[in-house]
């Protein structure tokens, strides 16, 4: 299985001034912290990280101190996620069938739920790592006053991985630029284009990176883990 990691935002909400992948955590920036989960799983063969020039330096030394033996490609990022995915859909080798997306701020991803997205994205177009949402919804008008509470039996919070057919996802991002689509996760725009979307069991610990509270939580889950 091929890997895309998008490593190429900022840390704004962080209140950091630079890439928050490469804010430490135990001793080690997040994106290390990413790199080691993908090295040990049996199914990923091939990784792409990508990213801005700017961060390239910083890159390369993460990838020298932890070592990985699967092959790691540079690709370089756009100025949104989408372009930046794109970006990296052309920078996959020709022989590649299928990629898995994986944010590189979700740093607490197991390598077991990389294997099990390699192994589920084997009998479908795509699909999405996801966990069920706990807490009541609501849907409110730009009044602030709440006008829907759907069923939170039918309602999923996306994380990454997220896993295509390779042609299906770069044919969906072509249609994207073409009709100016602008979208928040790759299965978005597979939704756009009316192909399935399978949820894949995420989690519970796969959060997302974004505050100093989130990096209070993911220290805590990780010496868990030690």
């Amino acid at each position: 299985m091929h890997l895309l990691i998008p490593a190429a935002g900022m840390g704004k909400r962080m209140g950091s001034d630079r890439n928050k992948l490469l804010i430490s955590l135990l001793g080690k920036p997040l994106l290390a912290w990413t790199l080691m989960a993908a090295e040990t799983a049996r199914s990923i063969t091939w990784i792409g990280i990508i990213g801005q020039p700017e961060d390239r330096s910083d890159l390369d030394a993460i990838l020298g101190n932890i070592s990985l033996s699967k092959p790691v490609q540079f690709i370089q990022g756009g100025t949104t996620r989408q372009e930046s995915v794109y970006n990296g859909l052309q920078g996959l080798p020709d022989s590649a069938e299928r990629v898995l997306i994986h944010d590189g701020a979700r740093c607490l991803a197991t390598p077991e739920l990389f294997d099990r997205c390699t192994a589920i994205l084997a009998t479908c177009p795509g699909l999405i790592a996801a966990i069920s949402v706990k807490d009541t919804i609501k849907v409110v008008d730009n009044t602030g006053i709440v006008i829907d509470t759907p069923d939170r039996a039918n309602l999923w919070a996306a994380q990454t991985p997220q896993g295509f057919e390779v042609a299906l996802l770069k044919a969906c991002h072509d249609k994207g630029r073409a009709l100016g689509w602008e979208v928040t996760d790759d299965a978005a725009l597979f939704e756009k284009c009316n192909l399935p979307v399978t949820i894949v069991p995420g989690e519970e610990t796969n959060l997302k990176i974004t505050t100093p509270v989130d990096l209070a939580i993911a220290e805590f889950i990780l010496r868990s883990r030690l």
